[in-house]
């Protein structure tokens, strides 16, 4: 026992002693080749011999006593960097990050404040980068207050959050705005977007956040808005750990005794299926007629769940938690190895206790009705539970000269909902408004969805200067998404108020299993190599990668029918009770329907392969012009195997094309703190595997079907910007930009003509979009000295997109145009916001741990579906987003902290609309999300 003490006695001892101190930790920057990490450079407490230096990477740290220092940064041939009130507190980390600029005097030495320092720092990178680009650091983040990075990246100009998880970028849509993780492209939970879901990220693994708006050579050639790269941490100065927690309401969703759910599993807590929801009999199992007259239909029939019908129950608040832990340790003299790993949970609760779809026409009969014609209208209640289960390990181990990353990321998704509609189809035909039938529809979904990525890089400096450094990256990933035993169920009322299955009037009752899985390898290397150009700071830079894509896609149904006989009350449970099932003593009972097997019409699989390699060159012309020139070239190729009808496709090749992507940047230093910048760059857009595919995609509830298009072409754009950008003090700037860029064959959702319910995407034209964009952040100190931490930043952007139809679709429009509507060549470019604002008033108080603000986000009215033939074009509606942050600090150390969010506070609603000649608009979709009050608190140990 007394040994036991004395172990303890130690280890306590042990532990004060090492926080009886505090560390400073940070990057030193290379200001001469464009705030790179600079390697080896010194650290010294000024009027100490206490000291340290950067590593390879420019990352350095120094543990100190609690108290107040001056730090004096220095390297050989660049001026000293004096840096006061650096003040460090016990268990504590003061993030410092310094740029050092040569000079080519004897010695010259910079004096500036901590808090100075830290400010200018990231509007620094941001004026000396090669290309237009927006960022947030850790230090930033950690500002903000923000629980992840959908919360964070809000504030980044130009940047918008659709649905609080996808990220665009100057209005542009998902096609054109690419996300990638630590320099790699993966898929995220829905493989069709270009950017994943940024929700799923916790804020305190996060390195930084890199918005990139104009291209390099270095970077993928398929964006056109912006690149969102998403860098996580290596590993942090010393041990931290955090726990948080969280929970939301939402008056319009939570706490409502008629939300639906359908049935659930004993594991959908954690985001899979334990099983339950697999297919009862197998995809290629023959199915018997009524004719056979056999019992092997009623034995398959009743092996199907008879829960049709989604229950009733209270719904639940939000809520979530999570947790961080990582470390480092010295290994050897010069050697570090260290960990991160970071585990979340969220479970929300959605509820639309009025959701609307609509499809509508022209009317096919009257040229000179104005108005839209009702195909098919649904109004009803849907819920949806949604769980969100996200895990993250990285090990790093770090030498004097190389790094070596390991990270596995995995996100686990289960989605259930449970809805019930009333629906008024037209019986007439499209545009007829004629024949109106009512009908009811229940619906019970599951979608599991799953991520999971491995990264291993590595990176190296060499040459007798470190001036060369390469980088290598191989990263795959795979991703699945499984639609489980889908439950809709259609009912058609008679007039005497009965109930029956009819499939004139809608589908028979279905069950749907879809089976998507995809796998995802990318591997780079990246190679630079630091020089001097008609003696000054030069680098040129070359490197490719590889990425190969898979897709297996598949689609299993069933149907039911029972010969006419009506559904008892409208119940739908009723349809599959075992009283109820067809026999041979009981002919009107309910049935699966006869050939009803595996259809290799519903599969395909796609492959697709990138091949890439660059170079470019930077230097400065004169002292204040910069140029950076760049050539990437690209070998795209894509195939299709599946079938159609009769004709079979195996590895069809659906694109093969290998293109050059020229990239010219050039910056003029103005003034030491204003910059003029031009650029050119060419950039393209791809169709995904279900785009480019023969593939048809059913959706029961709101009977839309897409359909595939293997004729596609991808979508080439050239570029240009020009900006000016003056930058202050204190994180203050201005800028003002113009931008062009030339569409060919842009890639667009449109309706078959005179098919409002099928939808597919084609190269309807060539377009041009053009705009001008501002920004400005200031601090409102000019009016009072005590206003110095509130800030208010703007940023705004005008496009006009003007597209030059296709003969085809010219033609549809006039030959369903309206008595004295004139038919423009010309049209909007669908996807393309004509406006967006982004504002915010934002306070921040280091001192007082204090940061709160208002953030507002519009855009303007953008074409959502382009209408062919009798369809009408669909707008999405402005979403007018105000929502308000309060986050606090307090506790000993400020190791505690609250979070208070209000999200939504003007109510918006999300709607999309038919719009056509002199007509009411008709909707095409209405979400209303409300508003919703959360509170959140995290604790470091």
């Amino acid at each position: 026992m007394k040994n036991i003490f004395i172990v303890l006695s130690l280890f306590l001892t042990s532990f004060l002693s090492l926080n009886a101190q505090g560390t400073v930790a940070g990057n030193v920057l290379d200001g001469e080749y464009n705030n790179e990490p600079m390697a080896f450079a010194n650290i010294l407490v000024k009027g100490t011999t206490t000291g340290t230096t950067s590593d390879f990477d420019g990352k350095y740290q120094l543990s100190l006593d609690a108290g107040t220092y001056t730090l004096i940064f220095s390297f050989v041939g660049y001026e000293s960097k004096e840096i006061s009130d650096i003040v460090i507190k016990n268990g504590q980390v003061f993030d410092l990050d310094v740029i050092l600029k040569s000079n080519s005097l004897d010695e010259i030495v910079i004096t500036t404040s901590a808090k100075r320092n830290t400010e200018n720092a990231v509007l620094n990178i941001q004026k000396k980068s090669v290309t237009l680009l927006d960022g947030l650091s850790a230090q930033s983040i950690k500002s903000s207050g923000a629980s992840n990075i959908a919360s964070a990246v809000k504030s980044v100009p130009g940047v918008s959050v659709e649905g609080g998880k996808y990220v665009y970028v100057r209005g542009l849509g998902d096609r054109y705005t690419k996300t990638t993780l630590n320099g790699v492209d993966i898929p995220g939970l829905d493989p069709d977007r270009n950017t994943i879901q940024m929700d799923v990220f916790p804020t305190s693994i996060i390195d930084n956040i890199i918005v990139i708006k104009s291209a390099a050579a270095e970077f993928p050639a398929d964006f056109t808005g912006g690149v969102v790269d998403i860098i996580t941490k290596d590993f942090p100065t010393k041990f931290e750990a955090s726990l948080s927690l969280g929970a939301g309401f939402n008056p319009s969703m939570h706490g409502k005794s008629n939300f639906l759910l359908g049935n659930s599993s004993s594991t959908d807590f954690f985001g899979y299926d334990d099983n339950s929801r697999s297919r009862p009999i197998h995809r290629y199992q023959n199915i018997p007629g009524t004719f056979d007259n056999r019992g092997l239909l009623t034995t398959l029939t009743g092996r199907f769940d008879n829960q049709l019908r989604a229950q009733e129950e209270t719904s639940k608040p939000n809520f979530d938690f999570g947790f961080t832990i990582g470390d480092q340790f010295e290994v050897g003299e010069y050697n570090k190895f260290g960990y991160l790993a970071s585990f979340s949970y969220k479970n929300s609760t959605t509820f639309y206790e009025n959701r609307r779809d609509g499809a509508y026409s022209i009317d096919a009969n009257d040229t000179s009705n104005n108005e839209l014609v009702a195909d098919r209208i649904s109004n009803g209640r849907e819920g949806i539970n949604n769980v969100l289960v996200n895990g993250l390990v990285g090990l790093t181990f770090k030498t004097q000269n190389s790094k070596y990353r390991f990270n596995v990321l995995h996100i686990q998704n289960g989605e259930s909902a449970g809805g019930f509609f009333n629906q008024t189809v037209a019986q007439g035909g499209s545009g007829s408004g004629s024949g109106y039938e009512p009908l009811t529809k229940d619906a019970i979904t599951y979608t599991e969805r799953s991520v999971t990525n491995v990264l291993l890089n590595g990176t190296h400096s060499f040459g007798a200067e470190n001036d060369w450094n390469f980088e290598w990256k191989l990263s795959p990933t795979i991703s699945k998404v499984h639609d489980l035993d889908h439950r809709v169920t259609p009912l058609q009322q008679s007039q005497s108020g009965e109930y029956f299955i009819s499939a004139s009037a809608a589908t028979f009752p279905i069950r749907i299993w879809r089976f998507l899985q995809e796998e995802n390898w990318a591997g780079k290397v990246d190679l630079s190599k630091k020089y001097e150009l008609f003696g000054k700071p030069a680098k040129v830079k070359f490197g490719g990668g590889h990425t190969y894509k898979f897709r297996d896609f598949s689609v299993d149904d069933w149907t039911f029918d029972n010969n006419g006989t009506s559904v008892l009350n409208g119940n739908p449970d009723n349809i599959l009770a075992t009283e109820n099932l067809w026999s041979r003593d009981n002919t009107n009972g309910t049935y699966l329907i006869s050939g009803d097997i595996f259809n290799p019409n519903d599969a395909y699989e796609g492959e697709q392969h990138i091949s890439s390699t660059y170079i470019s060159n930077e230097f400065n012309i004169s002292e204040k012009l910069k140029t950076i020139l760049g050539l990437r070239a690209e070998a795209f190729s894509s195939y299709y195997t599946g079938q159609d009808g009769t004709d079979l496709y195996d590895r069809f090749k659906v694109i093969d094309v290998y293109d050059l992507f020229p990239s010219a940047n050039l910056i003029y230093a103005a003034t030491e703190k204003s910059n003029i910048r031009t650029s050119y760059y060419k950039t393209t857009a791809r169709p995904s595997f279900k785009e480019a595919s023969l593939s048809q995609i059913f959706d029961p509830i709101t009977d839309r079907l897409f359909i595939g298009n293997i004729d596609l072409k991808p979508t080439y754009v050239n570029n240009f910007d020009l900006r000016f950008e003056n930058f202050g003090d204190g994180g203050q700037m201005f800028a003002v930009s113009a931008f062009f860029k030339d569409f060919t064959d842009p890639l667009e959702k449109s309706f078959f003509a005179s098919a409002p319910t099928q939808l597919t995407i084609g190269n309807l034209g060539s377009a041009k979009v053009y705009g001008a964009e501002v920004e400005f952040r200031k601090s409102l100190g000019f009016i009072a000295e005590d206003l110095e931490n509130l800030k208010f930043a703007l940023n705004a952007s005008v496009t006009e997109s003007e597209l030059s139809m296709s003969e085809q679709e010219y033609n549809s429009r006039v030959a369903n145009a309206r008595d004295g509507q004139t038919i423009d060549r010309k049209r909007k470019l669908q996807g393309q916001a004509p406006f967006l604002i982004n504002s915010s008033l934002n306070y921040s108080n280091t001192d007082l741990g204090l940061q709160t603000g208002l953030f507002f986000n519009v855009q303007g009215k953008t074409l959502e579906v382009v209408g062919l033939g009798g369809v009408p074009d669909v707008y999405t509606k402005p979403f007018q987003s105000l929502n308000f942050t309060f986050n606090k600090t307090f506790g000993e150390n400020k190791k505690s902290s609250i979070d208070i969010k209000v999200s939504n506070i003007l109510g918006s609603d999300r709607e999309s609309s038919y719009q056509s000649y002199k007509a009411q608009d008709q909707i095409f979709s209405l979400r209303e999300p409300g508003t919703e009050f959360s509170i959140g608190y995290a604790y470091k140990f």
